[in-house]
C-alpha cells in the first residue's frame, strides 16, 4: 500500500475526508488537509494527527513532522465530487491548456459530471475538462 492509500484509508476510517497531502521535497514534513460536513476544528486535527502518527510508526514511514489542518476557505478542488459538493459557489480555475484562448476562469460552479465542470463566467457557461485543470480553488465570500 502506498502512502496516499494508507493515509486515505486511515483518515476516511475515522470519518473524515482526506482533501490533500503535501510532502515538500526539502525536509521530511508531511502535511494533511482534512474535512467533513460541518467543517473540522482543532480537536479533529489533533485526533487525526495522533492516529496517523501511530499508523506511520507501525508502517515505518520516514517523516520528521506531521501537520494536520483544515483545507481553509480557499479549499483546493481536485475531484469531480469536490466540484459537485460546492455547486453554487465561486471557484478560481487555472487550466493547463487554454479553452477559447483563456487559461484562468473565475465563476460559479454549476455542474460536475462525466469528467467535466460547468462554470458560469460572466453570464456564460464554460465547460472545462477536469483532467486539463492545473489548479482549482474555492473563492471565499468575504
Amino acid at each position: 500500500m502506498n502512502l496516499n492509500e494508507l493515509l486515505e484509508t486511515t483518515v476516511t476510517g475515522m470519518g473524515y475526508e482526506l482533501v490533500g497531502v503535501e510532502r515538500p521535497a526539502k525536509g521530511r514534513l508531511l502535511r494533511l488537509y482534512i474535512d467533513r460536513p460541518g467543517g473540522v476544528n482543532v480537536d479533529d486535527c489533533a485526533a487525526v494527527s495522533h492516529q496517523v502518527s501511530r499508523v506511520l510508526t507501525v508502517e515505518n514511514v520516514d517523516y520528521e513532522r506531521l501537520e494536520v489542518s483544515s483545507p481553509g476557505l480557499d479549499r483546493l478542488l481536485k475531484k469531480e465530487g469536490d466540484f459537485a459538493r460546492f455547486v453554487g459557489q465561486r471557484a478560481r480555475v487555472k487550466m493547463r491548456v487554454p479553452v477559447d484562448g483563456q487559461r484562468n476562469f473565475v465563476g460559479l460552479v454549476r455542474e460536475a459530471s462525466a469528467g467535466r465542470v460547468q462554470l458560469e463566467v460572466d453570464g456564460r457557461v464554460v465547460s472545462l475538462e477536469l483532467g486539463d485543470m492545473e489548479t482549482a480553488r474555492l473563492v471565499p465570500d468575504i
